[in-house]
């Protein structure tokens, strides 16, 4: 379908502008507008194809951190539970601040400059058996609350929190342990719910999912996912309605705290925020994925793809320019 044009544009853009477009999906109320497949890595991409989410992953992650108010297990407003930080400053950390990168820790996010990039030595270096752990031994460089620095640290130490309550009732458990938790509790909390018959998330050494960065999908099960957030948390399964997330979960995601100087993008709680697509939560991964959700006008579209930095305004103008006719039909 990379022929099909969409308002006058050529859906699947070529790659001297946008870089590769391996898929790119729009739902407009229950009904699916376009999909389409382009290729990358040298291979065909179809709906079968699975892609990484890297940090639309976040964006999962906050729906587990709300699946838990849910449950009654978080109160956002209360510090994180971070055996390291309890004496130290750091102990009045909240699970908020953490949602919303206002953390005050010490990070640098830099997918290029390894030797200066905290993500990168965490993912890939010194930190790469317990991501959780390398974050939490950050020290304070801004008063908690007051700054925003966006930071896959602070979702991983989210994530290890989340593994220390959903094993709660074991005594040291093992990673082994850990792990096979974290993945029933996605498994059967999220993946299944929305029927994501694809999702396969990772967790490291530790036996933690790795929310800030892995989990692989087809676009249609990354489009489920979006209908989460559309849909304002509730999922019709076999005729049953369930409320996965509580009503105010979505607003949550998409309530602003800050704005990206480099883009002039807002951001919420682990959702980012188009000013240009009003109501709008958006999740975003590094080269260029996107989940965004527009609830109020049931729009969900979905772009996966390997993008250069200097190429994504590009992309990002393109698919607000869809989001903004679609919707104003």
């Amino acid at each position: 379908m990379g022929g099909v044009q969409a308002f006058g544009e050529p859906l699947i853009p070529p790659e001297a502008t946008h870089g590769e477009t391996h898929a790119l999906l729009v739902q407009y109320k229950g009904q699916m507008l376009f999909e389409a497949y382009g290729s990358g890595y040298a291979t065909p991409c179809g709906p079968t194809s699975t892609y990484i989410s890297w940090s639309m992953a976040k964006s999962m992650t906050h729906a587990l951190v709300g699946m838990l108010v849910k449950d009654g297990l978080v109160d956002v407003a209360a510090p994180a539970p971070v055996a390291e930080w309890q004496s130290s400053p750091r102990a009045a950390i909240t699970w908020q601040d953490l949602l919303e990168m206002r953390s005050g820790l010490e990070w640098v996010e830099d997918y290029v400059d390894a030797d200066n990039s905290h993500v990168i030595d965490m993912l890939f270096g010194k930190g790469i058996n317990d991501h959780g752990a390398y974050a939490a031994a950050s020290p304070l460089a801004a008063p908690i609350g007051t700054v925003w620095n966006y930071s896959s640290g602070t979702t991983n130490i989210l994530c290890r929190c989340i593994g220390d309550i959903l094993c709660r009732d074991l005594v040291d458990a093992t990673a082994p342990e850990r792990a096979e938790r974290f993945l029933n509790f996605l498994s059967t909390r999220l993946f299944e719910p929305l029927n994501m018959t694809s999702a396969i998330a990772k967790c490291d050494d530790a036996g933690n999912f790795v929310g800030s960065s892995y989990v692989y999908a087809t676009a249609r099960d990354f489009m489920k996912f979006g209908e989460l957030y559309m849909n304002g948390g509730f999922v019709d399964s076999d005729g049953v309605r369930r409320q996965l997330l509580l009503d105010n979960w979505v607003n949550h995601a998409r309530t602003v705290v800050a704005t990206d100087e480099e883009t002039g993008n807002h951001y919420g709680a682990h959702w980012w925020v188009w000013p240009q697509c009003e109501n709008s939560v958006v999740g975003t991964g590094y080269e260029g994925q996107y989940t965004v959700v527009i609830p109020e006008k049931e729009f969900i579209l979905v772009r996966l793809g390997k993008t250069d930095t200097s190429l994504r305004p590009a992309v990002v103008h393109q698919l607000q320019q869809i989001v903004l006719k679609v919707t104003n039909i």
